[in-house]
């Protein structure tokens, strides 16, 4: 039991040396991790940062990969390719002064990813682990009305929660609400996170305040890749961003958001944080995506599970 004036999460973190931020959902999720990391780094903590990819790593020279499904992307990695928030990331690391490698994860099942994982964490005797997810559909726990984008969230989860040799698995949601554009009904994960409560998973909230240090790099970082990615910005990030600078409701920040109207709020800049394998124990469905080797498995187990059962209806928030 921790007392008040303290953070759990960080208290979790407190007795480890070699820490692994992660971004679980693809693109630019591992940014969403970019406060925690830093402020670990602050603290004196070797961190190393990694991502499910979206990236084309397919064409990576050889001695760019550390292991089978784990690539190690520098500042100078496949220049010819727009889209590589990785490469990005590590390009805003370096100018910063900070260590620029970001490793990633090409889309696959559970199996290969597991064995990424274990691969980067025996490279760098990772003792604790920080899974974070830029938004909130790591939390569904299957039977909600609407799931999201769940697939490569839980393909992460579900490769982390073997790893039980590793001290120390939290998960990290940052981004309430921005998952309402596909679907899900954010009473329900109000619902989830009350049940982790009572499980003894879930370890609390706290705000990214742009007046810290790390909240403003990460406003820097997130304006950097911004800049740098102008035809596919982060929408998740750029409302995590518009959160933490305090703006509210319909707030334009990229051309993709044309024709939805948004709602920026200060919840958006929440990082809710759980323990992973209680998390894991919670999902439905994670034994039925044990055995993937290819995301598309995991696609096709998913909807097969959600074909056999009636859903728990949408709610609203009633205030």
């Amino acid at each position: 039991m921790t007392a008040l004036h303290t953070n759990p999460l960080f208290d979790r973190l407190a007795g480890a040396e070699r820490i692994l931020v992660a971004g679980a959902g693809g693109g630019f999720d591992v940014y969403a991790g970019l406060p925690i990391a830093l402020s670990l780094i602050h603290q004196g903590k070797e961190v190393h940062l990694a991502n499910l990819s979206f990236s084309h790593l397919a064409g990576l020279p050889i001695e760019d990969w550390a292991a089978p499904d784990l690539a190690a992307i520098t500042p100078r990695t496949a220049p010819h390719q727009a889209y590589f928030p990785e490469r990005t990331l590590a390009q805003w690391l370096e100018a910063h002064g900070y260590p620029a490698t970001v490793y990633a994860f090409p889309q696959t099942g559970v199996q290969p990813l597991r064995a990424a994982y274990r691969a980067l964490v025996d490279l760098h005797r990772i003792d604790a682990i920080v899974l974070v997810d830029g938004g909130t559909d790591i939390l569904m726990r299957g039977d909600e009305a609407g799931l999201g984008t769940p697939e490569e969230d839980l393909t992460s989860v579900a490769a982390l929660a073997a790893l039980d040799d590793v001290p120390e698995r939290l998960v990290v949601s940052v981004g309430f609400g921005v998952d309402a554009y596909h679907g899900v009904s954010h009473a329900l994960v109000l619902e989830n996170i009350a049940a982790l409560e009572r499980e003894g998973a879930y370890l609390g909230a706290f705000s990214i305040p742009r007046a810290t240090r790390e909240g403003a790099l990460f406003l820097d970082a997130v304006a950097h890749a911004q800049e740098y990615t102008p035809d596919r910005p982060s929408i998740v990030n750029g409302s995590i961003a518009a959160a933490v600078r305090g703006s509210f409701g319909d707030v334009r920040f990229t051309t993709r958001t044309s024709g939805s109207e948004l709602f920026i709020n200060p919840l958006m800049s929440l990082c809710f944080a759980f323990d992973l394998p209680g998390l894991a124990a919670r999902c439905l469905y994670l034994y039925r995506i044990e055995d993937t080797h290819l995301m598309r498995q995991v696609h096709s187990r998913i909807a097969e599970f959600r074909d056999e059962l009636v859903p728990r209806p949408p709610r609203r928030i009633p205030h």
